[in-house]
């Protein structure tokens, strides 16, 4: 029997190169520089494909990939990845999450120092000849506000590195609990246009998500301190490019650096390249010997117990499982993520406490697979891609999100429940979920018995009960144009506060939810998309 196949088609260790072919299971070829045409012809012979950031993983790489069983991503980010189409031909797609934090978390604050001292300018100066110091006085780093927006594995690295040089560091995540904060010192802020104005450098490390695309657009670079220094080695997209161009070349933002940008490579023709305020890197945050070592030996072992052991780990689109259990427990997984996202969703951002009780036949099970699947989806927003099955209870504890599990034997009227709560900002928001045959239902919001389905577009409602709000509603969203699917009604006591659950077919619009909400007899209008 041949042993699988492995194509490296990018640059990974030595050590990584030496793990997967340890012992001789796995047939290894290295093929550096491949076109995508070449890619495509090839893939067809491949089981196993290993990657960086420079080959892309097309949908018609994938396509052809009849044998392909595992894609291994050597880094944290999946961005060069279909992982949509990976995981509709049943290939697991895998990461290395943890290999390359101190490596970017210290190119972040060599940048940091650069824009402080225009160290890259005065080499340059002094390399063409030149000699002359009054056109670089820099700024020391020491008592100055240093802003980080994001404190994830690499944030809160910075931000120890950053205190350690006397700076104050403040922070802000929506996701970073307080107890973290404080454990991490640093003075956590609610809004994030509350540190645009006090922050002498800002530095960002968060995921590109459509809610964090353009965080730093024109509007808030205006609203940033004048002569702020700013840092971005997470992600391209990040920061309006040409609103950043703007504010260089007017002195608002004294200087900045760049590690990521929204076209990589760097177009020739692009301004930035202008900028004499601007230090530009090409995508080095994980470019040491020691983290390329770590991520290679990281995603090897991954790989290997993927195909020889059937072990799953470091997954993005796949439960840690064998498939025997993952065949009983499946729907629940899928059900829990749900649960978890729409939880998200409805409850205030920055959580303290996520319980998941589990009553019913469910406890039968191993359940921790399925209570990964809940904070997958309940970190969904904080995270992005970067949360999967296997990291999201080590990016919970990042968060300083407590999780616990409670279970019950008996269940009322369901063969099981499933029931979410998070206390956040002195509250408790829950939702509970149940199956009706195969068949999933959101059965409980906020311990109010309601029944809708957990797909497409919810908006929850909480109202006066009070004759003629539900046709109201239903009047505005039909005029319009937001049709609605199934509804469900819930209510404390006569005249009380009543909940109205509706599943819609396509998402009421700003304009129309601020109408919803200006009724006095509305108290709150929140829109879940599932």
């Amino acid at each position: 029997m041949q042993p699988p196949k492995i194509l490296v088609a990018d640059p990974i260790s030595s050590r990584g190169i030496e793990e997967l072919s340890r012992n001789g299971l796995l047939d290894v070829q290295v093929r550096i520089g491949l076109s995508a045409a070449e890619l495509i012809a090839i893939m067809p012979e491949f089981n196993g494909l290993v990657v960086r950031s420079e080959t892309k993983v097309s949908a018609a790489v994938l396509e052809v990939a009849s044998k392909l069983r595992v894609v291994g991503r050597a880094g944290v980010g999946i961005d060069n990845v279909d992982v949509d189409t990976a995981t509709r031909r049943g290939v697991i797609v895998m990461n290395a999450p943890s290999g390359n934090t101190v490596s970017t978390a210290e190119h972040a604050f060599s940048l940091l120092l650069c824009v402080a001292r225009k160290i890259p300018q005065a080499d340059a100066m002094v390399r063409s000849g030149k000699w002359s110091r009054k056109e670089f006085q820099g700024v020391e780093l020491h008592n100055k506000a240093l802003g980080i927006i994001g404190m994830g594995r690499i944030g809160s690295e910075l931000s120890r590195r950053a205190i350690a040089f006397g700076m104050r560091v403040l922070a802000f995540d929506p996701y970073l609990s307080a107890t973290r904060a404080r454990a991490l010192q640093v003075e956590l802020l609610d809004d994030l246009d509350d540190l645009l104005p006090s922050a002498d450098f800002i530095t960002l490390h968060t995921p590109l998500t459509p809610e964090t695309h353009h965080l730093l657009n024109a509007a808030r670079l205006a609203r940033t301190k004048s002569g702020v220094r700013i840092i971005n080695c997470a992600r391209g997209g990040l920061i309006d490019e040409v609103a950043l161009t703007d504010a260089l070349q007017s002195g608002h933002v004294a200087a900045a650096a760049l590690d990521v940008f929204e076209t990589e490579p760097l177009p020739l023709d692009s301004p930035l390249r202008q900028l004499p305020n601007l230090v530009i890197t090409p995508h080095l945050g994980a470019s040491t010997a020691e983290a390329q070592e770590s991520v290679g030996i990281e995603i090897a072992q991954s790989i290997r117990a993927a195909l020889l052991e059937g072990t799953i780990r470091n997954a993005v689109n796949m439960p840690n499982l064998d498939a025997k259990t993952l065949a009983i427990i499946g729907p629940h997984l899928r059900f829990g993520e749900k649960l978890g996202r729409f939880l998200s969703q409805l409850a205030p951002k920055r959580a303290e406490h996520l319980n998941i009780n589990y009553s019913g036949k469910v406890n039968e099970v191993d359940t921790t697979a399925i209570t990964r699947s809940v904070l997958k989806g309940f970190l969904q927003n904080a995270g992005g891609t970067e949360v999967n099955d296997v990291n999201a209870p080590a990016f919970a504890e990042t968060l300083g999100l407590k999780v616990t599990e409670t279970r019950l034997s008996a269940v009322g009227d369901y063969t099981d429940l499933l029931e979410l709560s998070v206390q956040a900002e002195g509250k408790t928001v829950s939702v509970a979920g149940a199956f009706f045959g195969a068949t999933p239902r959101i059965v409980s919001v906020n311990s109010r018995p309601v029944e809708a389905r957990p797909q497409g577009v919810v908006l929850v409602l909480e109202n006066t009960d009070r004759p003629g709000i539900v046709g109201r509603i239903g009047t505005l969203l039909g005029e319009n144009g937001v049709n609605i699917a199934t509804m469900s009604l819930s209510r404390n006591q006569a005249g009380g506060t009543a909940l109205t659950v509706l599943n819609l077919d396509t998402p009421p619009d700003d304009e129309l939810l601020t109408t919803i909400r200006a009724s006095e007899d509305i108290r709150s209008a929140q829109v879940v998309q599932l």
